[in-house]
């Protein structure tokens, strides 16, 4: 379980520092406690830990979509920064969907 844990907070903390770039402090420090809901013992902060994990990784697929279209319009090469982005959505996909399994459903 602490293998989940740990994916979880590393997706949290890389969704945090997107934000921070941006500018967006809220964000980033809503970023930086949402792994405290492992805190609580209940089936549904597992589901709103999953939920928000799914919606990282929708933030992750956006933000590649628009690096890529932007970088193809001003000429420069784009393909390495998709995968970067596109693997960083499949990580925190991956740390959401973890979320399923038995020895965190029997929590």
């Amino acid at each position: 379980m602490s293998l989940r844990i740990i994916l979880f907070v590393i997706a949290a903390s890389l969704l945090g520092a997107h934000f921070f770039r941006a500018g967006n402090v809220l964000l980033v420090a809503l970023c930086l406690a949402t792994p405290l809901l492992f805190l609580f013992k209940k089936r549904w902060s597992l589901i709103l830990l999953q939920f928000t994990a799914y919606c990282a990784t929708g933030v992750w697929l956006w933000a590649a979509f628009q690096l890529v279209e932007f970088r193809q319009l001003v000429g420069q090469p784009w393909t390495a920064a998709a995968i970067i982005l596109c693997t960083v959505a499949l990580f925190t996909l991956v740390s959401g969907l973890l979320m399923n399994s038995r020895c965190m459903r029997e929590r």
